[in-house]
């Protein structure tokens, strides 16, 4: 039976940060959504599903940006995270407050988006089912609509990639990899990310038409690069920095932190790249990958025809096809004593481990720009639906030219350090404890 041990303290290092709260699994036995909604828990093939859907809209979206499609756009500080299947893929959430007086919601968040928005009422197209009781803006005392014409609506088309329409104020949208979407009033309204850190005018999308696989999240928190998106509207007080560190499994817990809070000594930083114009994305350069401590023969000019990512929002990492085969042909070797087990959908190295007590599992380390090695935790490495039928957590790109991306079941356990304003992203391992 697995037990909720959600109730353990934060990590010393976090004890002192105003602004850290935990990070819990939001299908797993210390999350409310997860209490409320059991009937809806995705399958692991759903999963991997709406993760695959994920990861074609951002090669879309990137495609876009660089002007390598005709493809035309689309007219129309620390808080507690949770674990979850939503938006496309296994997605993390966060509990903030809105409005005044303050109402409390729980909200997606994603490095891959911009733009902040919740369901409100009245609803006038539809909502869907959320754990929290709809933001009602008629009840807040510090609302308003932006006006139509504006530059603030029009800043809008960049962190959506959707031109912002006009009745009687701007009107935003934006959807997502599955085909889930929101529609409503561009507003501004406080917010309250702990007692002592309150945004007065943060700019926030207020959905009157709201559809999808939220499964019971009010919305979604924008953690990308745009001027829209949390860390930039916040940047006076935090510097443009956050971190997190996601949870090994279901039943323990992470954190998510605004401001430059000092960063514990063994992170290690890379610089961040740019892989298009008016992208959202975290670019980051990977140059390598070992397995059993030996670094596989793969050519630089591979990991560098298509660039990568770090994403939050994806689960499993993808490489380029010449790079996964690599690493899978090693892996197999490194595993030969284990028997295979059937693939699961992208994921075609899989093991049945019914027979066995214990595995010995190799070491899996990724290689960054300026030598930057991070090793992957253990709870990193599978991706697991059954003990005859544990696959490990790669997959491969269609093209070496399509853009890589590292996903977040690799991200376990790591403490992720975005400094934006410093162009730098930093990485340390033993982060949630």
């Amino acid at each position: 039976v697995l037990e909720c041990i959600c109730d353990v303290r934060l990590p010393l290092s976090e004890l002192n940060k105003k602004s850290s709260l935990r990070v819990v699994h939001k299908h797993g036995p210390c999350s409310q959504l997860h209490r409320q909604d059991k009937a809806n828990i995705p399958t692991d093939a759903e999963i991997l599903r709406q993760d695959e859907a994920r990861v074609k809209s951002i090669h879309l979206k990137l495609a876009r940006s660089s002007g390598s499609s005709n493809v035309d756009q689309i007219d129309a500080t620390n808080l507690p995270a949770k674990d979850g299947s939503v938006v496309g893929s296994g997605n993390y959430v966060v509990t903030v407050g809105l409005g005044t007086p303050k109402k409390d919601l729980t909200l997606i968040f994603d490095t891959g988006s911009d733009i902040t928005w919740t369901q409100c009422q009245p609803c006038a197209g539809s909502c869907y089912k959320q754990l929290d009781p709809v933001f009602a803006p008629s009840q807040s005392s510090t609302y308003s609509n932006i006006s139509c014409n504006s530059t603030t609506c029009n800043s809008l088309t960049s962190a959506t990639g959707i031109k912002p329409r006009c009745s009687s104020a701007c009107v935003y949208g934006i959807q997502y990899g599955d085909m889930s979407f929101s529609i409503g009033f561009f507003a501004k309204e406080t917010l309250t990310l702990t007692s002592s850190d309150v945004f007065k005018d943060f700019l926030f999308g207020c959905g009157q038409n709201n559809q999808g696989l939220f499964r019971g999240a009010a919305g979604l928190i924008g953690l990308g690069r745009d001027k829209l998106s949390l860390p930039s509207q916040t940047a006076l007080k935090y510097k443009g920095v956050f971190s997190y560190c996601l949870p090994s499994s279901a039943s323990s817990t992470g954190f998510l932190s605004f401001g430059d809070t000092g960063a514990s000594k063994s992170v290690k930083f890379i610089t961040l790249s740019t892989v298009s114009q008016r992208s959202a994305f975290y670019g980051i350069d990977i140059t390598g990958i070992s397995v059993a401590g030996q670094k596989l023969s793969i050519a630089a000019s591979v990991f560098t025809a298509g660039g990568a990512i770090i994403d939050s929002g994806t689960v499993i990492t993808r490489l380029p096809p010449t790079a996964y085969a690599a690493l899978s042909s090693e892996f197999k070797k490194q595993m030969s004593q284990y028997p295979m087990a059937p693939a699961l959908k992208l994921l075609d190295t899989c093991y049945n481990f019914t027979k066995y007590s214990s595995v010995n599992v190799p070491k899996i380390s990724f290689f960054f720009s300026g030598g930057v090695e991070v090793p992957i935790a253990a709870e990193g490495i599978f991706f697991v639906r059954s003990i005859s039928q544990v696959c490990l957590a790669f997959a491969r790109n269609n093209n070496d030219t399509d853009i890589g991306i590292f996903g977040n079941t690799q991200q376990k356990t790591l403490q992720v350090v975005y400094d934006v304003a410093g162009g730098r992203l930093g990485f340390a391992t033993g982060g949630c404890t």
